[in-house]
């Protein structure tokens, strides 16, 4: 029995000596920022960057592949870490969320059908464009909710997407979740909003949607000399780049689908913790 043994032991010996020789021999060397950088990092590996995680976007980083900046969960101070170590400097940027850009809940919105299917916005959706007459609203099934690794969304009673400001990271995930296409990324500083993105002639709109925008003109002449809303294929767009912040403004939309929300002044449960800016 002792032979075999020996014999054995031997073997694992040499193996395990082979294989230890094979790893020094094969072994990949890292730069060693790597691992600061990557140490640095929030650690959601959300992907919102493009990489797989905040190993690849680490990797990428020191490879000179991404820039600091290029992480959307990353505060500036956490940016600036990664600069630091990587012997660079980044330049403050201004945080943007993700925002809803409807208000069709089931107060306003008109049903075409029931929908009794799989509880998914994009199963839905292949069903003729949803149940919703405006087929370019929001369907409340949260497959935004769904992507977000933050509890950022949340489906209201009404049977709407609505996005907890506070808790947004703006990695991007719920904007590739929504098959209408409804969600954006916008400046957390910009008060004024056009919740909406039905394209649809005015009248048709109005039918489907009590707030829907209908491109009236009506905020787009306001600024006819100096264009912060532009109205194209009967939907107004702000200009997030020259974004207007006069509060009267929305007092010129007829059908309340341009309004004044100050993404700011909520909490982390959603609550509005101070009146807009314009507002007493």
């Amino acid at each position: 029995m002792l032979v075999p043994t020996a014999v054995l032991a031997g073997m694992g010996l040499v193996a395990g000596l082979g294989l230890a020789a094979a790893a020094k021999a094969f072994a990949v060397e890292t730069d060693p920022r790597q691992d600061e950088v990557n140490d640095a990092l929030p650690g959601a590996n959300c992907g919102g960057c493009g990489f797989a995680g905040c190993a690849d976007f680490a990797a990428a980083v020191v490879a000179g592949k991404a820039e600091a900046a290029d992480c959307p969960v990353c505060d500036d101070a956490t940016r600036q870490a990664v600069a630091a170590i990587m012997g660079q400097e980044v330049t403050e940027t201004k945080r943007r969320v993700a925002l809803v850009m409807c208000q069709g809940d089931q107060s306003v919105a008109k049903p075409s059908f029931r929908y009794n299917g799989q509880a998914s916005c994009a199963s839905a959706d292949l069903l003729g464009g949803g149940s919703k007459l405006c087929l370019h609203g929001c369907l409340g099934l949260a497959d935004c909710q769904a992507v977000c690794s933050f509890g950022a969304i949340e489906i209201t009673e009404q049977g709407i997407a609505k996005v907890i400001p506070a808790r947004c990271t703006g990695c991007g995930k719920c904007l590739a979740a929504c098959p209408k296409h409804l969600i954006g990324l916008v400046p957390e500083d910009a008060t004024i909003h056009v919740l909406c993105v039905n394209t649809d002639k005015g009248g048709t709109a109005r039918k489907a949607c009590g707030v829907s925008c209908i491109g009236c003109k009506k905020c787009e002449k306001t600024f006819a000399d100096d264009p912060r809303i532009k109205v194209s294929n009967f939907l107004a767009h702000v200009d997030y780049d020259h974004a207007p912040t006069d509060a009267s403004i929305v007092e010129a939309c007829p059908t309340g689908a341009l309004i004044l929300r100050d993404l700011r002044a909520f909490d982390v449960d959603g609550h509005e913790t101070q009146a807009p800016k314009g507002q007493a």
